[in-house]
């Protein structure tokens, strides 16, 4: 069975948004991945899924980090689905700040080296 399918069959199960970390907890041995740390593996199975089908995909992101299944997400809330899906629903990045600009005139004693000698 692949990690979707038993993260699609736990959601089933609770009906509820689950953080990957809960999801990880209830699967336990049932999850394919024998790595040590399975949290990354879900994660990044869950977001190319969605990022790969987008309205396609069985699954939504709720929230950030907060994981369900479309037709639970759509059965319980419609205008929240539309909003988990949307880009604009995703935080907007702050601008990055401009650099500091000096006021102080630059002087030959700033400038070292690259000057004609003479």
């Amino acid at each position: 069975m692949s990690t979707l399918a038993v993260v699609e069959e736990i959601l089933r199960e609770t009906a509820v948004p689950m953080s990957v970390r809960e999801i990880v907890e209830r699967a336990g041995v049932r999850l394919p991945s024998k790595s040590k740390t399975p949290d990354p593996v879900v994660a990044r199975d869950l977001s190319m899924d969605i990022k790969r089908k987008g309205e396609g995909s069985l699954f939504v992101r709720t929230t950030p980090g907060r994981y369900t299944l479309r037709a639970l997400a759509a059965a319980t809330d419609p205008a929240r689905l539309t909003q988990a899906t949307s880009m604009s629903a995703l935080p907007q990045r702050k601008p990055a700040a401009a650099a500091p600009t000096s006021t102080r005139a630059r002087t030959d004693s700033d400038v070292q080296g690259g000057g004609f000698a003479g």
